[in-house]
């Protein structure tokens, strides 16, 4: 399997070039690339129909150096272990970008939520915790939302694992309903934190964002807050592609209205701000700034020519594979990779899980500006290490995130 279909190979390809920059000891190159643990639990569910079906759950922690594993649980009909260890990799990369005291984790459901009803998907939410709980905790792995779930599903594991351990226990989730111990401006994170860097990158490339075209791939949480901050500061949204439609508009579309017509009708396609857009076609629009914010593997070997965008800002986890990046960097185009474009989420995550170690909560502008600050820093810190070594932003995420956690393997040794 290549690693155009395999996310842990491309992972590994992506760690293979920053660690030999590094010149990354044999020995520490084999522990950091193996999981520390990969767990795979069966999950029996009596279902509305009376009938009992079996979902299998994943949950990898792949590095538990810096911290406990953080990282988000999906459910979905093609979760399978490489794409869980994958994501659980990258958010160690991540966690160590972002300079937050956090491992790599991930989980995931194979199952396809939209034939669930609530009461299923919470039975199923509850078993699957029931079947880990001994591995998570604040202190040891910290879920969060991920693709089709959120913050009721975060609640429900919130209770579960308060149920099992016998005291409530608001650390041992991030991205709850704020009523529980959830942060301010934990929803929109993600979406600010690519915001954030997408204004940085276009500062160093030299343009203004004021009036920059922007075409956004996925339309969930991510892209369209990401979509509704950069219309604030002034870009042009012109086009948004999600998994059954598009719209385009080179006026720039309407996009807290294009928001409600997707609450609305879960999708942005039929919108009547702007013309009918084939979603296979938003990558080939002639716009400055491209934001994948959908799922891996979208930017590939196949397409990648079609991008006409200077600027490429990874809303999503894994959207580009190596083939694609090289490429791009070829020719020119500013790829911010996912570990620093998105880590706005996981960054507030670590914000909340403190607010909830102290029982102390901040003030939503005080949550953002303390964004602003971090996602900041880790832009100017990859940066800088681009130049240092001539290389492209992806690699040099790494090279960051790689020899934060080697220096603290180092100083920690060995445990034998």
């Amino acid at each position: 399997m290549s690693s155009e279909n395999n996310p842990f190979d491309a992972m590994l390809e992506e760690f293979s070039g920053a660690a030999k920059l590094l010149n990354l000891d044999p020995g520490m190159w084999k522990v950091l690339t193996h999981p520390k643990r990969q767990v795979i639990v069966s999950c029996p569910v009596v279902m509305d129909n009376g009938q009992v079906e079996v979902f299998t759950g994943y949950r990898v922690q792949y590095n538990i150096t810096l911290g406990p594993a953080k990282g988000g649980i999906r459910y979905h009909p093609d979760v399978n272990i490489n794409e869980v260890k994958a994501l659980a990799a990258w958010m160690t990369w991540k966690c160590a970008v972002a300079g937050i005291p956090f491992g790599g984790g991930k989980g995931g459901i194979i199952c396809d939520p939209t034939r669930m009803s609530p009461r299923e998907l919470e039975a199923l939410t509850r078993r699957y915790i029931g079947e880990i709980a001994d591995l998570i905790g604040p202190d040891k792995d910290v879920p969060a939302p991920d693709v089709n779930t959120n913050s009721q599903t975060m609640a429900w594991i919130m209770d579960t694992y308060s149920m099992h351990v016998g005291v409530t226990t608001t650390g041992v989730v991030t991205g709850k309903p704020v009523e529980m111990g959830g942060s301010l401006g934990r929803r929109e994170a993600t979406g600010r934190g690519v915001m954030i860097v997408t204004r940085e990158s276009a500062k160093h490339l030299g343009f203004d964002i004021k009036g920059a075209t922007v075409a956004v791939q996925g339309f969930g949480n991510v892209g369209s807050v990401s979509a509704d901050l950069l219309a604030k500061i002034g870009a042009t949204i012109v086009a948004v592609a999600d998994w059954k439609g598009g719209v385009q508009n080179s006026k720039g579309l309407d996009v807290p209205a294009l928001i409600t017509w997707t609450e609305q009708h879960k999708t942005v396609a039929g919108f009547p701000g702007g013309d009918a857009l084939d979603p296979a076609k938003i990558f080939e629009q002639p716009v400055d700034i491209l934001i994948p914010a959908a799922l891996e593997n979208q930017v590939t070997a196949q397409n990648h020519h079609l991008i006409k965008a200077r600027l490429i800002v990874e809303g999503a986890n894994g959207p580009t594979t190596p083939e694609a990046h090289q490429a791009l960097y070829k020719r020119g185009v500013f790829v911010v990779p996912d570990i620093l474009a998105n880590g706005g989420g996981v960054t507030t995550s670590y914000f909340e899980w403190v607010q909830d170690r102290h029982g102390y909560f901040w003030e939503e502008h005080e949550v953002n500006e303390r964004l602003e600050r971090k996602m900041v820093e880790a832009f100017d810190n990859v940066l800088a290490t681009a130049k240092k070594f001539n290389i492209d932003m992806r690699t040099a995420a790494y090279v960051v995130a790689i020899n934060k956690v080697a220096t603290v393997t180092r100083l920690r040794g060995m445990y034998a």
